[in-house]
């Protein structure tokens, strides 16, 4: 696993959910809106003060997380 160094968590910045740089943009947020069809550059614009490797990087994170465990989808 690569070096994260953009992802940080803290117990005092969004309940210590995983974040972008300590600010109070978490990897959920990104995640969810890369899963609703939004582009890099549309993140990008709506949260300038992030840059590309932050995006880049909480992807990363959210499939190294996702390998940790199985979870069973039941089919309906």
């Amino acid at each position: 696993m690569e070096k994260l160094d953009r992802i940080t968590q803290q117990p005092d910045v969004m309940s210590g959910k995983a974040c972008i740089r300590g600010m109070r943009v978490t990897v959920g947020m990104i995640v969810g809106q890369i899963g609703a069809g939004h582009a890099i550059e549309e993140i990008l614009a709506d949260y300038p003060y992030l840059e590309r490797e932050d995006v880049l990087q909480a992807l990363r994170y959210a499939a190294w997380r996702s390998e940790e465990r199985e979870i069973v989808l039941v089919n309906a």
